[in-house]
């Protein structure tokens, strides 16, 4: 659920390009809700004009959770927690070094079908950022304790719905930091073993994850705790259903900590 954006320069100011424009899908903006949430952004080896962007979360004041399939590890990535455009690449983004799980593979794990595995990822900064406030870990299965329809809270600043009229919708992206609700739904296959599975249906007021929220975090409800990471959604308008790597797994936990100390 990574995303590739066209970016101009202007002044050192980073605007989104892409047109006709409108995160996480029937959201409301943030604001200071859940601070420790950035934007990561990764310029294009060939072309600079494009950039991939996902989102993730900060653990300590440099290290900053995402997903293993977001980035290339052989060159920079910068961050921020600037909760919408303008944005200044000199100023607000803080540059850092990828590192993704090392198991993680595409097509190795149990996804549809067996499309992931091990997608959570780490972005240690070169110099330390507070948010003020910095997201807490899960204890070793924790989700495996939680009911069905428990409340998540998803925040990212992905594709926040689609333009439609006139051909094949379009993804609308403005590089807002939004959250919404969403919860646990029943998932009694092998896929629940890595991921959880979320509601991405509107209804109610609840809202899904994008293309752009990859890495975001999905926080038990009423918490800072992040149960998972977004990873893959199962169509292209982002409806129904999405999943998220687990990373109350002991050995995605190991992994993190690692980086933690």
């Amino acid at each position: 659920m990574r995303t590739k954006l066209i970016v101009a320069f202007a002044g050192a100011v980073l605007m989104a390009a892409t047109a006709p424009v409108m995160t996480v899908t029937n959201g409301q903006p943030d604001l200071n809700r859940h601070p420790y949430v950035g934007l990561a952004i990764q310029f294009d080896a060939v072309d600079p004009n494009f950039i991939t962007l996902c989102s993730g979360s900060a653990l300590s004041a440099t290290v900053f959770l995402t997903a293993s399939h977001c980035f290339d590890p052989a060159r920079p990535v910068f961050v921020t927690y600037k909760t919408a455009p303008p944005f200044s690449l000199s100023k607000d983004f803080t540059q850092g070094t990828f590192h993704p799980n090392p198991e993680w593979c595409l097509g190795c794990g149990p996804g549809l079908p067996r499309f992931d595995t091990h997608d959570v990822a780490i972005i240690t900064l070169s110099a330390p950022r507070d948010p003020g406030a910095f997201a807490s870990l899960p204890t070793p299965g924790l989700v495996d304790t939680l009911a069905m329809k428990t409340p998540v809270d998803i925040v990212g600043y992905g594709t926040e719905g689609f333009a439609r009229g006139g051909g094949r919708p379009q993804p609308v992206i403005t590089l807002t930091r939004k959250f919404a609700p969403s919860e646990l739904i029943q998932s009694n296959n092998r896929t629940s073993t890595e991921f959880i599975k979320l509601s991405a249906n509107p209804a109610g007021g609840k809202g899904g994850t994008c293309f752009g929220d990859s890495g975001g975090p999905d926080v038990l409800g009423g918490t800072d705790i992040v149960l998972a990471v977004n990873s893959y959604v199962t169509n292209g308008n982002c409806a129904g259903v999405t999943y998220s790597n687990r990373v109350d797994l002991p050995d995605i936990l190991a992994f993190i900590m690692g980086f933690l100390g």
